[in-house]
């Protein structure tokens, strides 16, 4: 078996991993590379094409996901003892 054939059954591999299972990003960008060597590419390594995979722009919900849920929430004590806003309804 050349390398050519082990690179191809690496990618059905992975493509029955990811139907069945699914893959982290991580393991789509080597799919993703693999499919790109296969299919020819304009000269790049292996290792070049899965560094520019790996140059993902930040995951800007999960980051304010997490910088909210790192701010401190009040509690339902803290919610019940507020004095509730009084409003100058016009008669």
């Amino acid at each position: 078996m050349d390398d050519r054939e082990l690179i191809a059954k690496a990618e059905e591999a992975l493509t029955e991993i990811k139907v069945n299972q699914g893959l982290s990003e991580r393991h789509e960008a080597v799919l993703a590379a693999i499919r790109i060597r296969l299919k020819g590419s304009a000269g790049k390594s292996l290792e070049e094409m899965l560094e520019a995979a790996d140059d993902a722009p930040p995951d800007r919900l999960g980051e304010a996901i997490a910088k909210a849920e790192d701010k401190g929430k009040p509690s339902l004590d803290d919610l019940l003892t507020q004095e509730k806003p009084t409003h100058d309804w016009p008669s």
